[in-house]
């Protein structure tokens, strides 16, 4: 009996080890908000609260401690991911306890705000809240689907390699242009010369690169096919446009699973700003 129990404790660990943090625990967490969400729903529905629903009233100050408090324990998980430990608090147990709660506190502030809403820090404290809320969720959805194309495209090849292989076509091209005209070398020059990261943030996003000078060299260059030193500087070209496609589609996938960090994190740091003003701004008022 003991060696049973002792070859399915390493299978438990594991387990855990290729288990998500969405679904660590057998989605203790999502539980617990779900749980969490129902009782506020259900004591919203039922507590008598006059003239209404408001911020302001007992309840509303119930809901708003739960939500500041949230709020506060939430963004330490970026001061959580510099230490690893195991065990029930383990980065992906405060991960997937993020994640959850930080959905559940949707339901949380909107009950807390009564459904009132106004030109105000109060409601700048909700909006930036489902700011950070929604690029969560965009986080989310991107590292659950980007990392398998990321590794796919990269054909166990890191940045610095296929920046090296493309170096190593441009130098075969050069070699191979110099016995072509003065009016197709040139295009083969400005396709070297031009800047491998160049257009913008617009194009790393989109993947679309239209002012491409390799696309442009392989139009001009496509019609003498015929002339073996053309030849040649085409299937070059060719190959040197698979290899910057190869690169592009890493830089886009790579920043659309970083984008959304430079929303979230300076509008989390925005959100407990408001968050101090409206709690400021309450008391003071009281």
């Amino acid at each position: 009996m003991a060696t049973v129990a002792e070859d399915e404790n390493p299978r438990r660990e594991r387990a855990s080890h290729h288990e998500g943090f969405l679904s660590h625990k057998r989605m203790r967490w999502l539980k617990l908000a779900l749980i969490l969400c129902l009782v506020a729903i259900v004591s919203y529905a039922f507590v008598d609260v006059e003239p209404r629903h408001n911020g302001g009233s007992w309840y509303g100050y119930t809901l708003g401690t739960i939500g500041a408090l949230l709020i506060v324990w939430l963004s330490l998980l970026g001061i959580r991911k510099r230490k690893m430990t195991a065990g029930k608090w383990s980065l992906k147990a405060w991960t997937s306890a993020h994640v959850y709660l930080g959905l559940a506190l949707i339901v949380i502030a909107t009950l807390h705000t009564g459904f009132q809403f106004g030109w105000n820090v109060h409601t700048l404290a909700y909006a930036l809240m489902m700011v950070v809320i929604l690029s969560g969720i965009y986080g989310i959805s991107v590292y659950a689907n980007l990392p398998v194309p990321l590794s796919n495209n990269r054909r166990e090849m890191t940045k610095g390699q296929m920046l090296d292989a493309l170096d190593a076509i441009d130098r075969q091209l050069e070699k191979a242009a110099q016995p072509l005209g003065r009016a197709e070398s040139d295009f083969v020059i400005a396709a070297l010369e031009q800047d491998t990261f160049a257009g913008g943030l617009g194009a790393r996003l989109s993947g679309n690169y239209r002012n491409c000078r390799t696309t442009e060299a392989l139009d001009m260059l496509a019609d003498r096919e015929g002339d073996p030193a053309t030849a040649k500087v085409l299937s070059l070209l060719r190959k040197r446009k698979a290899q910057l496609d190869q690169i592009r589609r890493h830089l886009r996938i790579k920043a659309l699973l970083e984008i959304w960090l430079y929303i979230h994190v300076p509008v989390t740091i925005a959100l407990l700003g408001a968050l101090a003003a409206h709690i400021v701004s309450v008391f003071y008022y009281w």
